[in-house]
């Protein structure tokens, strides 16, 4: 399992927006937007495992887990 599996992403229309936003809460603030849900979610995953090495590679401990499975 790799490190990005563990946190929870949310892909959810924006009726303010009028396009889908993708977000990891509890890793990273900001989003992922557009209007096509898989295309979001698929670019959502690219950039939570990139804030993820960005965080190891400057030594940076990640945030705890923030999901709903126990």
């Amino acid at each position: 399992m790799k490190p990005s599996d563990q946190y929870s992403k949310i892909v959810e229309w924006s009726e303010e927006d009028q396009c889908y936003i993708g977000t990891c809460p509890g890793l990273m603030f900001g989003g992922v937007h557009g209007p096509d849900e898989a295309k979001v979610y698929r670019e959502l995953c690219k950039v939570v495992e990139e804030w993820i090495e960005i965080n190891e590679q400057d030594g940076d401990p990640l945030p705890p887990v923030a999901s709903n499975r126990h």
